[in-house]
């Protein structure tokens, strides 16, 4: 047996005094779906939701048994700030987590809930990377221990533990055949994949990106870590510009083509569709592996042993509506578009005799005139058949209604809509 799989053992085996093994289970509902074995790890239903008290707790743990800092720090708005507030209460040692002002309070209070009055929080800046600095500033100036996110060796052992619970909780000659992660800065794919092949194990892995911040698959595709840039934040547990130096080195045999990106719409059908039919809550980044599915032929995976790690359940529910929405705009059966019609009466009136039986005006806001006798009107329509609309919009044609389609223009819809 490696060091490695030596060093996650012995963690799993200390977690146990501060959490019980997340549970490994069959999705029914997933497995009809794709004809194959879909097993659920339930990062979820952790202490903090989520699987980031892993390599917090590990860090911690393995820290104070060689040295004894003043106190630690971190920068987070998020799930890391969780885990580590939870261990910091838990070892009874100072924390400091530095969060961006644009942080929600309700990620605040939580933070604050878990590590009570061994943490201290400090807001700072409008974006990570001014957090990230000041919180390393502040670890440099007061002999305090910067705990990384993902880019640690000890924080990748304790994310590892996922996977050493998974294989004792496997029946007996049952085996893995995939895995579904999610990567962001790569900390809990890296462990899986470390992990497996330290055990001579060889599933196929599947590593989910969310379209919007590609870092492991342009990554993999130069040969070298890239910073992407600007990311869309939306997915915000997998929205990293630059994935972790010590978890490319362990991703870096991999393929582009083991990496599958993610649509962030299409995401937020998943997300739905767990929460409506399985009473499943998911944050974005812990439905990206659930996903991920979708993009995989039935004949790969056809009676298989598929492993999806559902990494995250924080999720803010004011944020319901904007899912809700996205998942809609999705799967087309909301739509929306910019009428010009005459200023006459009767004709709204005669637009609204062009909707069919099943569609619902959601939306409905009158524009500034653009000329004397147009007008202009956004509308929002849900339908229950995609289909419907190109019936519709035929109508509106044929009775000479002059109309754009705004739904995926994404400039315009973000002005409007």
């Amino acid at each position: 047996m490696s060091e490695f799989l030596d060093n996650v053992a012995t963690a799993a085996d200390a977690m146990r005094d501060l959490f019980a093994q997340t549970p490994l289970q069959e999705n029914v509902f997933l497995s009809q779906r794709y004809d194959a074995n879909i097993l659920l790890k339930r990062e979820d239903l952790s202490p903090v939701r989520s699987y980031k008290i892993r390599g917090a707790f590990n860090f911690f743990r393995k820290c104070l048994a060689t040295s004894n800092p003043a106190s630690f720090v971190c920068a987070s708005a998020g799930n890391h700030a969780q885990g580590f507030a939870y261990v910091c209460q838990y070892f009874g040692k100072k924390g400091v987590i530095f969060m961006p002002v644009t942080t929600p309070q309700q990620k605040i209070d939580k933070t604050r809930a878990f590590g009570g009055s061994a943490i201290e929080i400090r807001l700072i800046g409008d974006i990570f990377d001014q957090c990230y600095a000041a919180a390393n500033e502040y670890a440099q100036d007061n002999n305090a221990m910067m705990v990384s996110p993902f880019d640690h060796l000890d924080i990748i052992e304790g994310q590892a533990t996922v996977a050493h619970e998974v294989l004792s909780q496997m029946a007996d000659g049952q085996t893995i055949d995939r895995i579904h992660v999610a990567v962001g800065g790569g900390g809990l794919s890296s462990g899986l994949a470390r992990y497996f092949s330290d055990m001579k194990l060889a599933p196929e892995f599947m590593f989910v990106e969310p379209l919007g911040a590609p870092s492991l698959k342009r990554s993999l595709a130069k040969g070298e870590r890239v910073d992407v840039g600007h990311v869309d934040n939306f997915v915000d547990g997998a929205s990293v510009a630059l994935m972790g130096e010590y978890p490319f080195e362990i991703l870096k045999r991999f393929s582009p083509d083991n990496v599958n990106l993610v649509p962030e719409d299409r995401l937020c059908l998943t997300m739905i569709e767990m929460l409506n039919v399985e009473g499943i809550v998911l944050e974005p980044a812990g439905a990206l592996s659930v996903d991920a599915l979708k993009d995989v032929q039935p004949h790969a995976i056809k009676g298989k042993n598929v492993l999806c790690i559902a990494s995250g359940g924080n999720f803010d529910f004011e944020r319901l509506a904007e899912v809700k929405e996205r998942a809609l705009r999705h799967s087309g059966v909301k739509k929306y578009f910019v009428l010009r019609l005459p200023q006459r009466p009767g004709a709204l009136r005669d637009f609204l005799n062009l909707l069919g039986p099943d569609d619902d005006i959601a939306r409905f806001e009158y524009l500034k005139k653009s000329a004397r006798n147009f007008g202009s009107i956004l509308i929002g329509i849900e339908t229950k058949d995609a289909g419907n609309f190109a019936g519709l919009m035929a109508r509106m044609t044929d009775s000479g209604i002059v109309w754009q389609d705004i739904t995926d223009n994404q400039l315009v819809a973000g002005l409007l809509i």
